[in-house]
């Protein structure tokens, strides 16, 4: 299966928790920066991971600009789930839950339910836990590519 996990990181460890649930995914799944990301590059993929931080009570402005070039069914036939990276606050915004409808938006099936990965300051590191959180929530979406 061709997976893609697509990710915007400002510290790093958003990629860090993207190449976790890559590892988790399995042998040909591959982790690639928004940055620069066309949709063109969506070719093929049988499945779509995306996460960013939470900025601003959204997604990050790289994650929103490639959002907003995904047309209408552009994603039909594409399974697909997005986490974010937050801190632990009391309000906080939802970034997994708006690339979420994005994604279902442009035709993608959505696999997970969108979550959110805990990070203990801006810059980070990971809160303890997260990481094996990050690799249990992709270990769920495996079930559900067989169906």
């Amino acid at each position: 299966m061709s997976t893609l996990v697509v990710y915007d990181s400002n510290y790093g460890t958003t990629r860090i928790v993207a190449e976790k649930i890559a590892a988790e995914l399995g042998e040909g799944t591959a982790v690639v920066s928004v940055s620069g990301l066309t949709p063109e590059r969506l070719t093929g993929v049988e499945l779509l991971v995306v996460g960013c931080p939470i900025i601003g009570w959204r997604p990050s402005p790289r994650m929103q600009a490639f959002l907003a070039q995904l047309g209408v069914g552009m994603l039909h036939g594409v399974r697909a789930a997005a986490f974010d990276t937050r801190l632990r606050l009391f309000i906080h915004g939802d970034a997994a839950g708006k690339i979420s409808h994005a994604l279902e938006h442009a035709g993608a099936h959505i696999v997970a339910k969108p979550h959110g990965f805990i990070v203990e300051g801006r810059e980070g590191p990971m809160a303890t836990g997260e990481l094996d959180k990050a690799a249990e929530w992709a270990g769920a979406i495996m079930p559900t590519l067989r169906r």
